[in-house]
């Protein structure tokens, strides 16, 4: 019997697609995989191809790689659909900061949420659909694994328009469990989580570190920061750990340090009981109190500003990485804290794990209506996927939840519609851009979709 076809959709990507390919190559089930590589640009593809076939050799396993920028082609027959992808790329990315920059709303990350979040959905949306419009033709039974931001909206305008099974993975929940894991000087498979919320706001409301209370255990180390400042942590933190190239840092760190870098959540979680599960370059895009001129636009909270000269370095380092790789064909010895592997592994194995993922909410976070896509764990077994918990947040941060949740939706609405009020709706109800004086809001969205259109057809 041949193995699963899994297709990667913005099969060129440097940041994502080397990682992916040694997953996959290095999961016992998906030894006589067939993975294709798709996408608009061609150029990468075969170099990336030839990578995965050498160290699929070197590992000894039968994983075979085709190339194609014909989309339909690629995903007739798909057992998987891995998607991650950027309409206009840095260049369309270079508007979504510079311009809300010029009114006054700077973004620290600007792919989620935020003026930068609404319209990067907003030329993501379609695509995102026609991938799944043409799942629904050519594999209809296929699972669609997104990585691409902002997760929530693109998975949710996937779920209203189609009957594909739609899940995202982010690895924020991931990484933060890892700190924890360092923190208590614990194995990170003892720290196991309740999340109720959406991408990049996920709440952790519980933590159980076999069977200790996490959240007692935070607050006593936290009212003991200055005698566990400077110890070190039991194993050395990733040099490049996550997505961004210049993440965590390798020797060295102490659990002060680890405490420095999370100090918006961990004063969220002192305020308020429940520990946000993102990183904070991210967090305070849902609470700009913490993004202000006064702070030094997040400098106090030690956030810095994610610019787009910041992501053309990531994407030399991510092209270097793999030209690294590329010279060692064996790959690396660990995993890559992704979940595109170890979901697909559980589900053809029929092999009951737990994972954080967004999935429509059905009791998973009560604080929102059903079917908006909600971030909490997740269980995937042969059966498929399903939320494992139900949560609810304190009720401050709940409602935070249900405002950033209805910018969501009207963002959603504005894609699927090109309705240019409903953009200004979603603007407003989001907790960065409706910061703004009202016709200063208005301006700035209008140039928004000026200065994008030509990655806009629906509003053309």
């Amino acid at each position: 019997m041949s193995g699963p076809r899994i297709v990667i959709v913005g099969g060129g990507s440097y940041q994502w697609v080397p990682k992916l390919l040694c997953d996959l190559v290095a999961t016992p089930v998906l030894a006589d995989a067939h993975i294709v590589l798709e996408d608009i640009d061609p150029a990468p593809l075969p170099r990336l191809a030839a990578f995965a076939e050498a160290h699929a050799a070197a590992r000894g396993v039968g994983v075979t790689v085709s190339v194609t920028t014909d989309q339909r082609a690629a995903l007739d027959g798909a057992d998987y659909v891995v998607v991650c992808i950027s309409t206009g790329a840095l260049e369309s990315m270079a508007v979504d900061l510079d311009v809300p920059a010029r009114f006054g709303i700077r973004q620290s990350v600007g792919d989620t949420v935020g003026p930068g979040g609404i319209t990067r959905a907003l030329r993501n949306i379609p695509v995102m659909v026609s991938i799944a419009r043409d799942m629904e033709a050519v594999c209809p039974d296929a699972w669609l694994l997104n990585l691409t931001n902002p997760m929530t909206t693109l998975c949710r305008a996937v779920t209203r328009t189609t009957g594909i099974e739609t899940v995202g993975l982010c690895h924020e929940v991931t990484m933060v469990r890892l700190t924890l894991s360092m923190l208590f000087d614990c194995d990170f498979r003892a720290v196991d989580l309740t999340v109720t919320g959406v991408n990049h706001l996920p709440i952790i409301t519980a933590i159980d570190l076999d069977g200790r209370d996490g959240i007692v255990a935070l607050r006593d180390l936290l009212d003991r920061v200055d005698e566990v400042r400077d110890e070190p942590l039991a194993a050395n933190l990733l040099e490049r750990l996550g997505h961004e190239a210049a993440s965590f840092g390798g020797e060295g760190w102490t659990k002060g340090g680890i405490i420095a870098a999370n100090r918006v959540k961990l004063e969220l979680f002192e305020r308020f009981g429940a520990l946000p599960g993102a990183g904070d370059r991210h967090l305070v895009e849902f609470f700009p109190g913490f993004l202000t001129e006064e702070s030094g636009w997040g400098e106090r909270w030690g956030v810095s500003l994610t610019s787009i000269d910041d992501r053309r370095t990531w994407l030399q380092w991510y092209m270097s990485e793999f030209e690294r790789l590329a010279a060692r064909p064996e790959g690396p010895h660990a995993p890559s804290g992704e979940l595109v592997a170890a979901v697909i592994d559980a589900h053809l194995r029929d092999r009951s794990r737990d994972f954080p993922l967004n999935l429509p909410n059905a009791g998973q976070c009560p604080d929102l209506p059903d079917d908006v896509v909600v971030e909490s764990i997740a269980t995937v077994d042969g059966r498929g996927v399903r939320g494992r918990d139900a949560a609810q947040a304190p009720a401050l941060l709940a409602e935070y939840l249900r405002r950033v949740s209805a910018s969501q939706e009207l963002t959603v609405d504005a894609a699927l519609r090109g309705d240019r009020a409903t953009v200004l709706e979603a603007m407003l109800a989001d907790p960065l851009a409706g910061r703004l004086d009202f016709d200063r809001l208005v301006a700035m969205t209008d140039e928004l979709l000026a200065a994008t259109a030509r990655w806009l057809p629906q509003f053309a």
